[in-house]
């Protein structure tokens, strides 16, 4: 495998990514339709991905987004900037007092318990970072001026709507133009892209980007649906994949796209929605890699899990080089941020290291 970094002197940034960053509203152990105070978070898809490189890899990254010029842009500006990431690349768009041109998103999650699962209530309709064209930011200036060595993006942002999937094409191929690393979640959302083309226009976008993309993230739902795989073991209700097949989809997702050099997935069983059994596998350079499984993973908040499990992935390619160690820092890190509240990491490097190294939970004095 060799992805053929830049170099980290050429680049002002370790890595961007590019998506809609929410303001996160969590009831906390109480549930939305009955709660009267919410404590808030900053958190998107591609975003939490950088903001998990910084914080607790000590990257230099910055987040590529648009804003609604108002006090909950501040706000989420605010919380990007406690978590160590570069906001300078926000591009931020005026809007009237009620949103009417612009706004920025909200996203009321609950953690689930027990036999009650996790409920997400999105409300994101025409936010600024949606109506943004390639127009709207210089992707010469941040990928040929300043520098990049990794840039991230995925499918939530993809499906906000038709100049969203243009932006991130026209992003990727302009850092794919410096030598710039692309991964990408595919993160496919049925409910997202039903306005824009429903899983037509899906797969019609998804399989443009895919041919760009260095590191592609997914699970079997995600590789069917954008990519329009037909899975051997798998039936139309998309249930769960024994390792077998998902070994399977991600060797042919490497075939069909040889410009892949790394293919990852997370590898979940959910018993209830506090304990999971959890790890991953990634092929690289015609070789499967599997992490150690974290068998009853117990769980605080299962949002963001997929993306600490793609930020220390990508941590471990950068840092190593070797596969193995990558998919085993992604799932750690994966395994540690479903341990906290909210959708980005509190871990640090020294923990994702010592449960790689099979440390316990005693009680560190």
């Amino acid at each position: 495998m060799e992805l053929n970094l830049r170099p980290e002197q050429e680049c002002y940034y370790d890595a961007v990514s590019l998506g809609e960053v929410m303001l996160r509203l969590d009831p906390g152990e109480g549930r939305i339709r009955t709660a009267r105070n919410f404590r808030v978070w900053e958190g998107g898809g591609e975003y939490n991905v950088v903001r998990g490189l910084r914080r607790c890899f000590g990257m230099k990254t910055g987040v590529i987004t648009a804003f609604a010029d108002n006090e909950v842009g501040l706000l989420m500006e605010d919380l990007i900037l406690q978590g160590g990431v570069d906001t300078s690349l926000i591009k931020w768009m005026k809007t009237d007092g009620i949103g009417r041109v612009c706004r920025n998103g909200l996203n009321f999650t609950e953690r689930g318990f027990g036999i009650r699962g996790a409920v997400g209530c999105s409300d994101r309709a025409n936010t600024a970072i949606s109506k943004a064209s390639p127009q709207d930011f210089d992707f010469e200036y941040i990928f040929g001026k300043l520098g990049v060595r990794w840039l991230h993006t995925g499918g939530i942002y993809a499906a906000l709507s038709e100049q969203a999937g243009e932006t991130a094409l026209a992003a990727i191929k302009t850092a794919k133009k410096y030598g710039t690393v692309v991964s990408y979640d595919l993160n496919y959302r049925p409910s997202m892209w039903s306005a824009i083309g429903g899983l037509e226009k899906a797969r019609e976008v998804n399989k443009e980007i895919a041919d760009y993309v260095d590191v592609m993230i997914g699970n079997e739902e995600d590789f069917t649906a954008c990519l329009g795989f037909e899975i051997e073991g798998n039936d139309e209700n998309l249930k769960e994949l024994n390792l077998e097949g998902y070994k399977q989809m991600i060797q042919h997702a490497a075939k069909v796209y040889p410009n892949f050099k790394v293919v990852a997935t997370t590898l979940r069983e959910v018993k209830t929605a506090t304990v999971n059994d959890w790890s991953a596998i990634c092929w690289a350079g015609g070789q499967i890699c599997k992490s150690k499984d974290y068998k009853g993973l117990e769980i605080m908040d299962r949002v963001g899990g997929g993306d600490s499990f793609a930020s220390g992935l990508i941590y471990g390619l950068m840092a190593t080089g070797d596969a193995q160690t990558a998919v085993n820092y992604g799932a750690a890190h994966g395994a540690l941020a479903m341990t906290t509240p909210g959708d980005t990491t509190m871990a640090s490097k020294k923990e994702v290291e010592a449960i790689m190294g099979g440390a316990g939970a005693r009680v560190q004095r």
